[in-house]
């Protein structure tokens, strides 16, 4: 292929590819940033090797965007509303419009960043699991676990208020709650429609249901236990894991929607559990 085939092959792609960046970066000019750099890395490899240029631009923008997302530390992202009132030419009004919007893209920005991509390149784009599999460096089965998660964030979360600080300071009252049997506290951490589900794994453990729903049944399974269980980060997001002899045996990874848990998944499927970044946070002092 030419370079001038190549670079109308790229510009083909251009306004798709600019589309999945600025779901995951939330900023025009970040995800031009990200779309430039992705030609960059296609400038310099043999593309006689690359069977679907598509899918491999695909997964190129998706490591990009990855990498952005991770590096972001006190930084936050900018302001898609304001670029909705500043955009004055017609492609950036089209890709604008093309979005998800400024509100979702605030609930995105609750994602950790895995999930993120995930959510965004399989629910968003319709990118296959084996594929995004390669993206975030886990298997098929735990990319799906990450759209997943990602998914129940998303749905019916709320855009204000939210953020991962609230969601850990929520998971760490639980996990006090739950330890000192404060039941009024528990009760009052628990949505209405709360389920507790558990993988085969963790089922074949014993004392939990494959997925117990309502408070009543949640506040039993809890009241009085997990004092074995510690806080960390999963994936980026608050949770809890359960450790035996040093191995991560089972994680609680929660679902919050405006300020109380919706969800508990207790996942301890050991190739799920392998393909998670676990953080332990430090113990606090009693």
């Amino acid at each position: 292929m030419t370079d001038d085939a190549l670079a109308d092959r790229f510009e083909q792609e251009r306004f798709r590819l600019r589309g999945v960046a600025l779901r995951m970066l939330g900023s025009i000019s970040d995800a031009d940033d990200a779309v430039q750099e992705t030609w960059l890395r296609l400038s310099r490899v043999d593309v006689t090797a690359i069977e679907n240029l598509s899918g491999w631009l695909t997964t190129v923008i998706g490591r990009v965007c990855l990498d952005l997302l991770r590096s972001r530390t006190s930084r936050r992202e900018e302001p898609l509303a304001a670029e909705f009132e500043a955009a004055d030419d017609p492609e950036h009004e089209a890709l604008l419009a093309a979005s998800v919007g400024p509100a979702l893209l605030v609930v995105l920005e609750l994602l950790a960043p895995a999930e993120r991509l995930a959510f965004v390149l399989h629910d968003l784009f319709g990118v296959p699991f084996d594929e995004i599999a390669a993206v975030v460096g886990r298997t098929p089965a735990a990319a799906r676990q990450l759209a997943s998660r990602a998914r129940r964030r998303v749905q019916g979360a709320s855009p204000v208020g939210g953020g991962q600080n609230r969601q850990r300071e929520i998971v760490a009252a639980f996990l006090a709650a739950s330890r000192d049997g404060d039941l009024d506290s528990l009760v009052a951490l628990l949505d209405p429609e709360v389920v507790l589900r558990g993988d085969a794994a963790t089922v074949a453990m014993g004392g939990v249901a494959a997925e117990a729903r309502g408070v009543d049944a949640v506040v039993q399974r809890f009241a009085g236990g997990a004092k074995a269980a510690r806080m960390a980060l999963l994936d980026g997001a608050p949770g809890l894991v359960w450790m035996h002899r040093g191995e991560t045996r089972v994680v609680f990874d929660f679902t919050v929607v405006d300020g109380r848990i919706l969800a508990i998944d207790l996942l301890g499927d050991a190739e799920t559990l392998a393909a998670l970044e676990i953080e332990l946070l430090p113990v606090r002092p009693a």
